[in-house]
């Protein structure tokens, strides 16, 4: 079993930053990607922003240019950077650790409200 612990979330004006981090411990396999999605009310979950053990990243085109995710594999955590806020990025955050197969985790959630 892997867990998934995030933080950093929060409240925000509209133009500002806020930078999220999630921990993985447990049965962690490579190569793997690590990253977040978003869910905001009455919407579908959706991708924001993945990178594999390899460095290999990826970005929905809504956060291109202002987000930026990172991570440490010797520490098994994941961070995304996010500027340039906006209203549009209100959404419960979630974690994520994917693998071959049904190799597949998700954290809680941690919600980002930015306001106008």
């Amino acid at each position: 079993q892997v867990q998934l612990v995030e933080s950093g979330g929060g409240l925000v004006q509209a133009g500002g930053s806020l930078r999220l981090s999630c921990a993985a411990s447990g049965m962690i396999f490579s190569p793997n990607a690590m990253g977040w999605y978003r869910q905001a009310p009455g919407k579908q979950r959706e991708l924001v922003a993945t990178i594999t053990t390899g460095g290999i990243t990826n970005y929905a085109d809504s956060v291109k240019g202002r987000f930026a995710i990172s991570r440490d594999n010797a520490k098994n955590t994941v961070n995304l950077q996010m500027n340039s806020l906006k209203p549009e990025d209100t959404a419960v955050y979630y974690c994520n650790l994917r693998g071959y197969g049904p190799y597949d985790y998700w954290g809680q959630g941690t919600q980002v409200t930015v306001s106008s």
